[in-house]
């Protein structure tokens, strides 16, 4: 049993860095699709208009709280989650583990030649690591034959990462996870920017801080209207009577 929240209607798990990475290893060794989902204010605010990203979301096997926003909305209830589990670093995070535990990983995503940088940027960080395969594919329905077929290609892939941006690479992960014998599937959004060096992330002082988003604002003007999705998600939170619900369940 673990505690949870619901952020506006939107699951969120209270995991830790080192609970989620547990949680990984257990759904590895059980050899059965999993699905973990990054929930931060976009995805709360994309669930509310679109039902079916919100019903990936409360079907997810695990929803680990990625973004300041969240523990700003939970703190302010009186109902504060332990800590964050932010996308970079989970990433990071897991393929440290899959060094050292010999998971093999297939990252799925981004444009074309970014996961294969971002692959080649961890193995040198994390010696031993495996990746076993890296592909641009296609978030769409229509592209599924030849994205799903990449993967199977790898097999066995132990841990799939996905960065196709949400709601896209949740869906696909849903759509597709029965098809691709792997375990556990993750939807890990810009990540592989980052990891590849294609972009910077913001300096340390500003993540701790809470203001990752600002500097990612000032660094890429065009996201401002992704942002309008903060705005509208912290308008939400203050003019709610019980914008967060603590709850409990099972993680089977």
């Amino acid at each position: 049993m673990i505690g949870a929240r619901r952020v506006l209607g939107v699951r969120v798990d209270d995991v830790t860095p080192q609970e989620t990475i547990d949680f990984v290893r257990r759904f590895i060794a059980e050899r059965r699709p999993r699905q973990i989902v990054t929930v931060n204010p976009e995805f709360v605010m994309l669930a509310r208009r679109l039902p079916a990203f919100a019903a990936v979301l409360d079907a997810a096997d695990l929803a680990v709280p990625d973004g300041t926003g969240i523990a700003w909305a939970c703190k302010r209830a009186g109902l504060p989650i332990r800590s964050l589990v932010r996308g970079v670093e989970l990433v990071e995070a897991l393929a440290a583990a899959a060094a050292r535990e010999g998971w093999r990983v297939f990252l799925l995503g981004a444009r074309e030649g970014v996961a294969a940088e971002a692959a080649a940027a961890l193995q040198r960080r994390f010696p031993g690591l495996k990746v076993v395969g890296t592909y641009a594919g296609r978030a769409s329905q229509d592209g599924d034959a030849e994205t799903t077929a990449a993967v199977r290609s790898a097999s066995p892939v132990d841990l799939l990462l996905v960065a196709y941006g949400a709601p896209a690479q949740d869906l696909w992960i849903a759509r597709n996870a029965a098809d691709l014998g792997v375990p556990v599937a993750i939807g890990v959004g810009g990540s592989f920017d980052y990891l590849s060096g294609r972009i910077r992330r913001a300096p340390r002082w500003a993540i701790q801080l809470g203001l990752e988003w600002l500097v990612r604002l000032i660094r890429q003007p065009w996201r401002w209207r992704r942002q309008l999705a903060l705005v509208s998600f912290v308008w939400l939170v203050l003019s709610r009577r019980r914008p967060v619900r603590l709850i409990a369940r099972q993680i089977d």
